[in-house]
């Protein structure tokens, strides 16, 4: 099942694996492009990643929903054909192989470029095609570490502790995902297409927010500092009766209503919280202030009152409660998958709302191995 979109006249063909490439494939799939998956004849490497529904990983469905699949081997002669055939047809090469691959098989950019004049080639890779580490191996956690991002992320004084999600693949993912609309757009006003590099070490750069511009600015080093915001106050996870709840008061007038709130207004004339930069400047003191009052009522009474307030608050929730949340589920932010092996299962559904295009609540079954070779030849 292809869901309709802008992408819906386009074809890519992934030759993907594992995450930050099916990722992206899968975003362009949700906007409506036709995906065909080449794998090796073994399959993707993420097939044989748990958890499993009758024997079928379900990592791999989550993101692998609604594409075809063709098993190729890209080193027999009769196979190359058929792969060569399908870049005649296509609009997008995806691949995230190592540096290096690609000109092995002898389908170079430069080769693909002059037969293709219109194909639009994306490379996402651990460290981008060019740099003294551009050969180099890496998955998420390798460039998590160098990219800087563990280096801020926890409690003070802990042990390094990775992102929760494989934040290096997918924002190399979503960044691929933009340079390749972007391609298409210029393929629209000269008719050529060009080649997208994606590092994802480059990512990890991009998306370290202030943290390299506080550095400059101080000379200090950025150290994790738990769920706390560097340069604003209060923004934080503060301890109620029964859990903790997120409050994120970035300027006086927030700072205000939230102590009217919570029946605290003496803290906004205190000489230690005028101003955000001393509220920073004090945040230990602020935070301790704060709970004095939090911890005597639970979450869900805080909540109604910060929301009347108008104060930017919510609760911390777990997957479970996540799936329960209205807005999600008002946001079609959780859809199904029918699959004849799977059953009927639920995933992510797509962030981007477009005006001109239903969002369906169903998506593609997951193709086994080579599932689709006969419809796809």
């Amino acid at each position: 099942m292809n869901t309709e979109g802008p992408l819906s006249e386009i074809l890519v063909i992934d030759l993907t694996r594992v995450l930050a490439g099916p990722y992206c494939t899968m975003v362009l799939s949700d906007l409506g492009a036709r995906v065909i998956k080449v794998e090796p004849p073994e399959g993707d490497d993420s097939r044989h990643f748990g958890p499993f529904i009758n024997g079928k990983s379900v990592y791999f469905a989550s993101i692998n929903r609604g594409k075809e699949s063709i098993a190729l081997d890209l080193k027999i002669d009769k196979d190359r054909e058929i792969f060569e055939q399908l870049l005649e047809k296509a609009d997008i090469l995806v691949e995230n192989y190592r540096p290096g691959t690609m000109e092995k098989l002898d389908y170079t950019w430069e080769e693909l470029h002059e037969r293709y004049p219109r194909l639009i080639y994306a490379s996402v890779s651990g460290f981008g095609q060019t740099g003294p580490y551009s050969k180099l191996p890496a998955y998420d956690m390798v460039i998590q570490g160098m990219g800087g991002i563990m280096s801020i992320t926890g409690q003070p004084e802990c042990e390094p502790t990775r992102v929760g999600s494989s934040i290096g693949d997918i924002t190399a993912a979503l960044f691929t995902s933009i340079g390749i609309n972007a391609a298409l757009y210029h393929r629209q006003t000269t008719g050529k297409g060009m080649k997208v590099d994606v590092g994802m070490l480059d990512c990890q750069v991009a998306i370290l927010e202030n943290a390299i511009g506080r550095y400059l600015a101080s000379g200090e080093i950025p150290r994790p500092l738990g769920s706390r915001h560097p340069s604003i106050t209060p923004f934080d996870a503060y301890k109620t009766l029964d859990a903790h709840i997120i409050i994120a008061a970035g300027n006086d007038a927030l700072f205000n209503k939230l102590c009217v709130a919570i029946e605290r207004s003496d803290l906004t004339t205190n000489a230690l919280f005028l101003t955000n930069h001393l509220r920073t400047e004090h945040v230990i003191a602020l935070k301790a202030e704060l709970e004095i009052v939090l911890t005597t009522k639970k979450t869900e009474h805080w909540l109604k009152i910060l929301g009347e307030a108008g104060v930017p608050s919510g609760p911390i929730n777990n997957i479970e409660q996540l799936l329960n949340e209205p807005q999600i589920l008002a946001r079609n932010m959780i859809v199904t998958i029918d699959d004849p092996v799977v059953g009927t299962l639920k995933i992510a559904g797509n962030p981007i709302k477009l005006s001109a295009f239903h969002d369906p609540s169903t998506r593609g079954s997951v193709s086994e191995i080579n599932e689709n070779r006969e419809d796809i030849v």
